[in-house]
């Protein structure tokens, strides 16, 4: 299996197959996200391309794709995503890339970097300094967004050193959102219109780990890339480590909704664990 340590019940999810590449020699990828159609798209930022791949055929999606990270589905189904480079929150309809965010208080974005959509429709989505330099950005703080379904977009916490990976509670009543910097991840209680509120430190990172991209299963148990796979239990309870063959930035669930896939640097790999993820193409 996997390499499990720190186990406190981690290793009875964990599948007895070691890692399983899907794709190698690549650049640095990231915003794995699995399409209804059976495929897993993910970004290569340093390659500024996204790659689909099917059946064990690898294949180009869209090239010169504006530094692209996070993605995820709204509820057409349809790709959101973040671009590094780009500098903005884009909606890929029937082929067609479209601004969805670009500017906030008429200030360019910094650099969209990790975006969810909820089951209403609104997006919530991160936004580090990764792809910009002092001279060239134009918001003070490296914020966190909302996006109602109307377009409207919400500043909601500007006290993040660097925001990152975002992801939901099974109920939705919580988002958990890391701070890499601070080698940690939040948790805040979610109100209707987007507003967070009551937020306190969720999971400290094992091993100076630097929490980056995250998922969660349907029983509320929290997978966060951090140099390993760290896994947390709903109250925050440490759960245990899964190491990796190279240092993961990002994870999704796929097939099924039991394999979790990685995106490591320069390889993607899959790996099997006894639950059930939550993500887009499962909805329903």
């Amino acid at each position: 299996m996997p390499p499990v340590r720190f186990d406190n019940g981690l290793s009875a999810l964990v599948s007895s197959e070691p890692w399983e590449p899907i794709a190698e020699g690549l650049g640095f990828v990231e915003g794995p996200m699995w399409l209804p159609d059976g495929s897993l798209l993910f970004s290569d930022t340093l390659n500024n391309r996204m790659h689909r791949w099917r059946d064990g055929v690898l294949s180009v999606h869209r090239e010169d794709a504006g530094g692209p990270n996070g993605m995820t589905l709204d509820l057409a189904m349809r790709i959101v995503g973040c671009e590094q480079d780009g500098r903005r929150v884009f909606r890929e309809r029937d082929g067609v890339v479209e601004p969805v965010a670009t500017h906030y208080g008429g200030k360019r974005l910094n650099s969209p970097n990790d975006i969810v959509v909820r089951s209403d429709g609104r997006i919530f989505f991160t936004d580090p300094p990764y792809g910009v330099t002092d001279e060239t950005r134009e918001l003070p703080y490296n914020g966190v967004f909302t996006i109602a379904t109307n377009g409207t977009m919400t500043l909601l916490a500007t006290d993040f050193e660097k925001p990152n990976g975002l992801a939901f509670s099974p109920d939705e009543r919580t988002l958990y959102i890391a701070d890499t910097a601070r080698h940690h991840v939040r948790a805040f209680d979610v109100a209707a219109d987007g507003a967070l509120s009551n937020s306190r430190v969720f999971a400290e990172m094992r091993e100076e780990g630097r929490p980056d991209g995250m998922k969660v299963d349907r029983d509320g148990r929290v997978y966060v890339c951090a140099y390993t796979v760290q896994v947390f239990a709903p109250d925050g309870t440490p759960l245990g480590i899964i190491d990796c063959p190279q240092l993961p930035a990002n994870c999704t669930w796929g097939e099924d909704g039991s394999t979790l896939f990685i995106t490591a640097r320069t390889a993607v790999y899959r790996t099997r664990i006894a639950a059930t993820g939550i993500a887009p193409y499962l909805r329903g």
